[in-house]
């Protein structure tokens, strides 16, 4: 038993581990309850830096839901095993969340309600007054793991426009199964979501049970006369042809001061970027240097200090890291944003900003596993492109 244990645990740590889709920011590449397996020799196995921890627990013990899973007695230097391949870009990538070291440990928190969002909002103090007692510091190799699709590398630069995705000034490409929200006008009679699935084989979903989201679509109708529905480009073009459709346009969340204020990375309104009009934005690489500005501080603040530890203060117009004044900052690591495939439904970079190659956890391969009220027989085995 002892040798299974360990073994297990090496193969999980170094090697491959399973997974779960928990929530629909990746439909429908990805769709709640695939079960997938991670490759972590993908991008080199990492050292754990917190390796005194429970067995095949990753930081909240079982059956508990405040106890940590591990101690903090003895930590590690950042460090990955050498002779692995960099993250394309494309990839589906699994990584500690960057702003999960921090969490409000209560149901419908935790990373689905990050700290740090009411922190802008409140204020740190009266956070602390409220939650205190249920605020965990999680290490970083032991916030949650989340999954999103690397659309940005090292030293490229990123824009939305009317909710289309660019990189280096050329518009990405679309992945297959990805899906976001389309107007869909009828000429005057609602949809029949059964038939859209029998005739069409459009599946109208998100992470909410199909039969609610039909629900609130046919309230949305009737108060409207509009669907706003998810829709791959797939199902979109086919639903063109459905008779008694009108029109099928791409949806364009707009401008909203407030969100871009507290939610949208890095939460300034003068920028005027939000989820479906956002950047430019560079996004850094290791070895290069950028020359500090008022401008840009708010954007790699967070870099300097928290990923790559350096003490950071603005004093008389100077900025003044770990106790010396600096016009310059060269990057450490290698940073990369991520976004989900289901663009208007995912927590993602444009929300809490870039990832660290520290908190890279591997590559998502295979589906060995699905299940919606049933096994999902056509996803079994399925590779994740």
């Amino acid at each position: 038993a002892v040798f299974a244990i360990v073994a297990a645990t090496i193969i999980r740590t170094f090697v491959f581990e399973a997974y779960v889709i928990p929530t629909g920011s990746m439909e429908k590449t990805l769709m709640v309850h695939d079960f997938l397996f991670v490759n972590k020799m993908a991008y080199g196995p990492r050292i754990p830096e917190t390796p005194l921890s429970f067995p095949f627990v990753h930081n909240i013990m079982p059956f508990s839901e405040t106890t940590p899973s591990y101690l903090t007695w003895i930590k590690l230097k950042y460090m990955r095993i050498p002779g692995y391949v960099p993250i394309h870009r494309n990839d589906v990538v699994v990584f500690n969340f960057p702003e999960g070291d921090t969490i409000i440990n209560l149901p419908g928190y935790g990373s689905a309600q990050p700290y740090y969002d009411f922190v802008r909002r409140q204020g740190r103090e009266a956070v602390w007054q409220q939650y205190g007692d249920h605020i965990i510091v999680h290490p970083m190799d032991k916030t949650d793991n989340y999954i999103k699709r690397c659309v940005g590398l090292p030293g490229d630069t990123i824009q939305v426009k009317e909710s289309v995705l660019y990189v280096n000034g050329q518009k990405a490409s679309q992945p297959e199964y990805s899906q976001t929200t389309f107007v869909v006008k009828t000429k005057g009679r609602p949809l029949d979501f059964d038939i859209l699935k029998s005739q069409y084989n459009i599946d109208v979903r998100n992470d909410e049970k199909t039969e609610q989201l039909h629900d609130d679509l046919q309230n949305m109708y009737r108060q409207s006369g509009a669907y706003y529905m998810p829709l791959t480009h797939n199902d979109a073009r086919a639903l063109r042809q459905v008779p008694d459709v009108l029109s099928v346009e791409r949806f364009v969340i707009p401008f909203d001061s407030s969100e871009a204020t507290y939610s949208i990375f890095p939460y300034q309104v003068s920028r005027g970027w939000g989820v479906d009009n956002y950047g430019p934005l560079y996004i850094p690489k290791k070895g290069t240097t950028i020359t500090l500005t008022t401008d840009n501080i708010p954007i790699y603040r967070r870099l300097i200090h928290v990923y790559e530890h350096h003490t950071l203060e603005e004093k008389d117009g100077q900025f003044i890291m770990d106790g010396k004044p600096q016009t310059q900052y060269t990057f450490q690591y290698n940073y990369y944003w991520m976004m989900g495939d289901n663009r208007h439904n995912s927590q993602d970079s444009r929300f809490w900003g870039f990832v660290p190659e520290t908190n890279v956890v591997g590559k998502a391969s295979l589906i060995w596993f699905s299940w919606d009220n049933g096994p999902r027989w056509k996803r079994i085995f399925r590779w994740i492109k």
